[in-house]
């Protein structure tokens, strides 16, 4: 079997190693969702990733909730994302873009009007603003003929990540934003062709990955969902069903892979008292699968041994330890990263932690 350290191709994209670098909201954009100088920085000590999944990166000003974070449904983002990739590159480094949209978790101080989701249906807790934490609104759902629209803003988010220098794009369809709102039954109460049965609220997911595929090729596409418990209020009455299918709906479409984001053991931040789910996922997706959460270097390499995965994403190790592969091959030490810099703005916390002398 593989080990951590082995090439992988995923689709066109040539991995060095099976260490993915999971995608990290970082909040060192603009208020106007343009990349910054030091972003470049901070991506490029990260380049010995087989692949680096960015940041979860906005489709459109509306699907946009998250303070400081980045976009690309404009030019003047593409050509600030430039510098970044062109960095990454330069050190040998492979990087998609994570196309966004949060649905029913953007509040409109950030979003700038009322949020949509699959049903008007509150997400619990509140949200991050400008102006500090604030309830959540209720979303209004989707019209059917804004579908198209929505579509269009994906395809271009994923023409204009290949225009900036990606290798590639990532759906986000997990963690209770948009589409995962459509996913699952505790979110989706429609009656319509998007609501309903699994084959109904798979819909979304299978146009979107559709029309992003048409815009920038199946080989330069990849998806990431998420079959835990309840996410952000996002919960299913049947996840293994309705997983299962996406994954060979995924499948059928010729992505070139799948990031299963499923906690491993206790995670007090999503509960998952299901028996897991990804097994079934992995023997449905004929691509690259990659999963995710939680995982050290012996987790990440048993899961390789036992058949289950091509490569692992880590997340949180990679924050203070750029060169993380070098260190899970030579057995160092990890550095424990401050959370009190995750999401602060400039470079304290983001491009201060040392690469191993």
């Amino acid at each position: 079997m593989p080990s951590l350290f082995d090439p992988i191709s995923l689709g066109a994209i040539e991995a060095r190693n099976r260490i993915i670098m999971a995608p990290l909201t970082r909040a060192r954009a603009t208020r106007e969702a343009v990349p910054t100088p030091v972003m470049a920085e901070y991506y490029a000590q990260r380049a010995s990733a087989g692949l680096i999944i960015s940041e979860a990166t906005g489709i459109s000003r509306l699907g946009l909730g998250w303070p400081f974070a980045p976009g690309l449904w404009n030019d003047e983002q593409v050509t600030a994302w430039g510098p970044v990739t062109d960095a990454v590159h330069a050190a040998g480094g492979r990087i998609v873009a994570q196309l966004w949209h949060m649905g029913r978790l953007v509040h409109p101080s950030v979003g700038g009007g009322q949020p949509v989701s699959s049903s008007a249906i509150t997400a619990p807790d509140h949200a991050h603003t400008y102006e500090g934490n604030q309830p959540y609104v209720e979303p209004r759902p989707l019209e059917i003929d804004e579908i198209p629209a929505l579509l269009a803003d994906f395809a271009q988010a994923a023409r204009n990540a290949i225009a900036a220098g990606f290798d590639g794009v990532q759906i986000h369809a997990a963690n209770g934003y948009l589409i995962d709102q459509f996913l699952r039954d505790g979110v989706n109460k429609r009656t319509d062709a998007y609501g309903g049965s699994i084959e109904n609220r798979l819909r979304l997911l299978g146009e979107v990955t559709r029309t992003v595929v048409e815009a920038v090729g199946a080989d330069r596409t990849g998806v990431r969902l998420s079959p835990s418990g309840l996410v952000q209020g996002t919960d299913d009455s049947n996840p293994a069903p309705l997983f299962t299918a996406a994954a060979a709906l995924l499948s059928d479409i010729g992505i070139a892979f799948l990031e299963v984001r499923e906690p491993q053991g206790e995670n007090p931040s999503i509960p998952n008292a299901q028996p897991p789910i990804a097994p079934a996922m992995r023997a449905a997706f004929k691509g690259a699968f990659i999963l995710n959460s939680n995982f050290d270097r012996a987790g990440g390499q048993a899961v390789l041994d036992a058949g289950l995965a091509d490569a692992i994403s880590f997340g949180r190790p990679f924050i203070a330890n750029p060169d993380l592969p070098r260190r899970f091959e030579q057995d160092l030490a990890l550095a424990k990263g401050n959370p009190a810099t995750y999401y602060s703005q400039g470079p304290e916390g983001y491009v201060d932690y040392p690469a191993v002398a």
